[in-house]
């Protein structure tokens, strides 16, 4: 199994914890500073995000999308996705089923 509960660096500027997952749902926590991102990429697995902190700027599937503390965004399994720290932030990311390519790595 990958790293559980540790830090580690996801993207320049980028940390992420994955917390210990269920049977078919997980959490993860990200960690931006200013101008950091998340890149573009895409997974089967449904995802929502919540905002813990700052803003972002998400783009899903080509659409922009501005989350600042206390919001939500869900994004559809398929779909090509990333984000931008406006300045910085926190998100809380729920994946179903199990991202195995982050748990297994």
């Amino acid at each position: 199994m990958g790293k559980i509960g540790v830090w580690e660096n996801a993207e320049p500027g980028v940390k992420r914890k994955i917390y210990p997952p269920g049977r078919s749902l997980m959490m993860m926590e990200v960690h931006f500073e200013k101008g950091a991102e998340g890149y573009v990429h895409r997974h089967p697995h449904e995802q929502y995000s919540y905002c813990l902190r700052g803003r972002l700027l998400f783009t899903i599937d080509g659409v922009e999308h501005e989350l600042k503390a206390g919001d939500t965004i869900y994004i559809p399994g398929g779909a090509a996705h990333g984000t931008k720290a406006l300045e910085p932030s926190a998100l809380l990311d729920t994946f179903t089923p199990l991202r195995e390519d982050l748990l297994t790595r």
